[in-house]
């Protein structure tokens, strides 16, 4: 994997977080996340 590809990971991984830190706590319970799983969820996201 070259750092052009880990610098799109990354990009994507942040932008992941941004987008679901964003929601409230009702509408992350209503996905079936909590707060404490953002940042599990974008790093699978990111890969």
């Amino acid at each position: 994997m070259n750092i052009r590809q880990k610098l799109a990971q990354f990009a994507q991984y942040r932008q992941t977080v941004r987008e679901l830190s964003a929601l409230d706590n009702r509408q992350l319970k209503d996905l079936g996340i909590t707060r404490s799983d953002i940042k599990t969820i974008a790093r699978g996201s990111a890969l």
